[in-house]
């Protein structure tokens, strides 16, 4: 396990975050460059295989509700998995704020996604994610709903509203929560993605089971730094305003399948699980996973969402 992964609370340091004092790594990448990397050192972690993608990406100082900070954040090293699934638009729409409207397969069908994240080489450190989203309609006009479908089947262009997204650091907690208004809490979460093997478990908040799953790895294909670079745009409010939040993602190492042979997802007791249920889902129709992946998380720009009537 690299080193990062392996400090106890004595090799921390405490930073501020919009007055909130938070434990980092000592010696960790935000500790050492508060968001502003050297990249030619990053380059040389033998976890990450280039950087190319980020040197043409400008790093901007930006007000925020965690302080002034650089955006965008820089995943150098990550991997992530996601279960694409059927629900009745109906149960969608009840978990939807008015102003959204889920992307549907056919009249009466949304999609859903559980998502698990393992971020190894980044600015605020290692950490690991897991989230429950909706597909919803882009809060824009003039665009038909069909490409919509087409390219978040592909997964090159979603645009998404998140349930639960819980993490396994602080200062993710913090800057996830404060910063984007995403619904953020820390907790036990083990993301493991291999070659052969996926597993993930997110435990609840007496350390019990919230959600699990095991599965096989789809047969991945590689591709060039910036050959495939996918966005993903999530909406969320802050201080009561409308806020999207842009994420670039540099696929490296991924592959995708329609068959469920071999997938296990395990619901629990917990705030995942009861959301999951929530939405009623139906079935799983595609299963992706990412074993190498760079991404670049804008902070939240606010964004015009016309209201809808559910």
């Amino acid at each position: 396990m690299p080193a990062d992964q392996q400090r106890t609370d004595t090799d921390t340091v405490k930073v501020d975050l919009g007055g909130r004092e938070v434990a980092v790594p000592k010696g960790g990448l935000y500790d050492r460059y508060r968001m502003r990397p050297d990249l030619d050192a990053i380059a040389r972690d033998p976890r990450v295989s280039g950087v190319d993608f980020f040197r043409p990406l400008p790093k901007t100082k930006v007000d925020s509700p965690v302080g002034p900070t650089l955006t965008p954040n820089f995943y150098y090293a990550l991997s992530s998995a996601r279960l694409t699934m059927l629900a009745p638009a109906d149960a969608i729409r009840a978990r939807l704020p008015g102003e959204l409207s889920p992307l549907e397969v056919v009249p009466g069908l949304g999609l859903l996604s559980v998502m698990f994240f393992r971020y190894d080489v980044c600015d605020i450190d290692f950490y690991t994610e897991a989230a429950v989203g909706i597909a919803v309609r882009p809060a824009r006009h003039g665009r038909l709903g069909f490409l919509d479908l087409v390219t978040g089947l592909k997964n090159e262009d979603l645009h998404s509203y998140v349930l639960s997204l819980p993490v396994s650091s602080e200062i993710a907690q913090v800057r996830g929560h404060d910063g984007y208004g995403f619904p953020k809490w820390v907790t036990g979460l083990d993301v493991e993605i291999g070659h052969s093997r996926t597993a993930a478990r997110v435990a609840n908040d007496s350390g019990g089971l919230d959600l699990a799953l095991q599965a096989p790895t789809p047969r991945q294909t590689a591709q060039a730094s910036g050959e495939r670079v996918t966005s993903l745009t999530l909406y969320t409010t802050i201080n009561g305003g409308w806020h999207s939040t842009l994420n670039q993602t540099n696929v490296l190492n991924a592959g995708t399948t329609r068959s469920t042979k071999g997938v296990s997802l395990q619901l629990g007791e917990g705030r995942m699980s009861d959301d999951l249920r929530s939405l009623r889902p139906k079935r799983t129709i595609q299963f992706d996973v990412m074993t190498e992946g760079q991404a670049a998380l804008h902070m939240p720009v606010p964004t015009s969402v016309p209201y809808r009537a559910k």
